[in-house]
């Protein structure tokens, strides 16, 4: 079961596309109940699942097809986060449903980018009342929020916003049904963060160039949903999140909202699995292609599932990597 979650970390360096270190892609086959597989004792990849209120995992999350991207073509599903008035964590004061990756792999180091698809609908709107604090690090470095900031004059405020160290740096106004789609630039040798942002199917450029900052994560505190602050009060009312194209790349930057492995999950497929097609993108700085094998049959890549229950692509790894059993018997990964 826990192998349909479609792990499909493709470090091989196409052409023009950055080399995935993480991704957390799902396909036809996973279900919500995955995420629930998860515990301290049992951290299988690719989530953590941990922040969240008292009530049962589907009232916080919800994956289908409609929940993602339609321009998103390797993701078979999007993720739904909500917050209600169940949504208190851990004995908090602020609402919290939120995951977070799960990966042996560096995700602070060098030049990488931060890849998330966002959108909201006028149903189960978030309140600009609140302050919203999306797709944010521990120390907050980075991040976006949504609402009413605490210290600001006023009753609302629609604007989404991306901040470095709490300083916003770019704003829109969010619009119900609309897909925002960011990548966090972040340069953690050279202590800098910038944006690269589109909406639609629009590919990705970057809007804000790189800024002093303060980078830092320890790989397990990239928080892929909604903290809500109360602001002075508390609603009851569910708001609703949608998330898709979520993975993190090694410079240079896929700009392309299909995703780094496009028309690999279109509706109704089972599993997920590498493709020889090449993304348009745009090329930020060079990079070094991983060796791959000349064995005949397809080969999977670092970091790519080889392995595991239900699963059907490649068992082969690419030269001087291995198929290690990650989670056996559900999910092996080429290491």
């Amino acid at each position: 079961m826990k192998a349909t979650f479609a792990l499909l970390a493709l470090a091989i360096a196409r052409a023009q596309a950055g080399t995935i270190i993480w991704n957390g892609f799902f396909n036809s086959s996973a279900t919500v109940s995955m995420f629930d597989d998860w515990s301290w004792s049992n951290q299988i990849a690719p989530w953590q699942w941990y922040i969240h209120g008292s009530a049962a995992t589907p009232e916080y999350l919800g994956l289908s097809p409609s929940f993602k991207n339609p321009a998103d073509t390797t993701d078979a599903q999007g993720l739904r986060t909500t917050i209600d008035g169940t949504a208190f964590w851990n004995g908090q004061t602020m609402e919290r449903t939120e995951v977070i990756p799960q990966t042996s792999a560096n995700l602070g180091t060098g030049h990488l980018y931060y890849h998330f698809s966002l959108s909201t609908s006028s149903t189960n709107a978030p309140n600009p009342g609140f302050e919203h604090q999306i797709a944010f690090f521990e120390s907050h470095f980075t991040e976006i929020k949504f609402g009413l900031i605490s210290g600001e004059a006023g009753t609302t405020d629609p604007a989404l916003r991306w901040d470095i160290g709490g300083v916003s740096q770019w704003s829109t106004t969010l619009t119900p049904n609309t897909w925002y789609n960011f990548a966090y630039d972040i340069d953690f040798a050279g202590s800098t963060v910038g944006l690269w942002y589109s909406t639609g199917s629009a590919p990705l450029t970057q809007i804000v160039a790189n800024k002093a900052a303060s980078p830092s994560t320890n790989s397990e505190d990239w928080h892929i949903g909604v903290l809500r602050l109360p602001n002075g009060g508390t609603n009851a009312a569910a708001e609703d999140w949608f998330w898709s194209g979520i993975f993190i790349e090694q410079a240079p930057i896929t700009t392309s909202i299909a995703g780094p492995n496009a028309g690999s999950a279109p509706s109704g497929t089972t599993t997920v699995g590498p493709t020889t097609t090449a993304v348009p993108t745009t090329t930020v700085t060079p990079t070094t292609p991983v060796p791959t094998t000349t064995a005949a049959g397809p080969t999977q890549t670092q970091w790519g599932q080889c392995g595991g229950i239900g699963y059907t692509g490649p068992t082969v790894c690419a030269s001087s990597f291995k198929c290690v059993a990650v989670s056996p018997p559900y999910y092996s990964q080429c290491q």
